[in-house]
């Protein structure tokens, strides 16, 4: 089995590369960091048929591109490389802004529009999509982040649709709060959060029985899944609270 992970070289990437690891297995992992990946493809030789790193910045679309031709057909693909701005309540440069969509958003479709094709002929392939709760209910000091998954769960959703005639699977899977580099900016209390090893386990699971959505911790959805049904006055007075 082939398995790309993009945003490989820490976090939940990481993870996924020490969960998926398996002596029939080979990985291919995408991340910029490229002595990360070397350290990471030491611990896990012993473990895989094969692990292939590649020190690519997902925003060098170019190059990002000529990475996914040499990688060639893969079994699945997990969508995990992306940033955020943090809890600020500044307003946020275009430049931060414009980067933060490059990495959430495009470098998606960039390495999609490479294999794709190659999925489609094969007519075999599951995509993964790493999408966030912060996707479903917009808090002012995630509004970038949270609009930039709420765009990828979009452009997920579509791929579904078309790609499933073709015996494509993709899941689309919403974490809550879960350790890693990504968390550790935030400054606050995180409800339910959960320690990076649990959170990919959760992850994991979803993907091998390919379910098309997954949304947890199940009781910070179903808040927020309330708190989308409250009148929109009331949902303003709760964020104002919140904020």
């Amino acid at each position: 089995m082939k398995i790309l992970i993009t945003g490989a070289s820490s976090g939940l990437g990481a993870e996924f590369a020490r969960q998926y690891a398996a002596s029939d297995v080979e990985l291919f992992l995408l991340a910029r960091r490229e002595e990360r990946l070397q350290k990471l493809q030491k611990e896990l030789l012993s473990t895989c048929k094969a692990v292939n790193i590649f020190a690519v910045d997902v925003t060098d679309f170019s190059l990002l591109q000529e990475k996914i031709e040499e990688i060639g057909v893969v079994d699945l693909v997990i969508l995990n490389a992306g940033i955020s701005l943090g809890h600020a309540q500044n307003i946020p440069t275009i430049a931060a802004f414009e980067n933060l969509y490059k990495v959430n958003v495009l470098a998606n479709h960039a390495i999609l529009e490479v294999l794709l094709p190659k999925l489609q002929a094969k007519k075999s392939g599951h995509i993964v999509f790493i999408s966030s709760l912060s996707s479903l209910f917009t808090l002012p000091s995630a509004k970038v982040y949270a609009s930039s998954k709420r765009a990828l769960n979009a452009y997920a959703e579509g791929i579904r649709y078309k790609y499933t005639q073709d015996g494509l699977h993709v899941s689309i899977l919403l974490p809550g709060f879960i350790k890693s580099e990504l968390t550790d900016k935030n400054d606050f209390t995180m409800p339910l959060l959960l320690e990076t090893k649990e959170g990919v386990r959760r992850m994991k699971k979803a993907i091998d029985k390919r379910k098309k959505f997954y949304a947890f911790p199940f009781r910070f959805y179903l808040i927020i899944q309330l708190m989308n049904l409250l009148p929109s006055a009331l949902r303003q007075r709760i964020v104002n609270y919140l904020h």
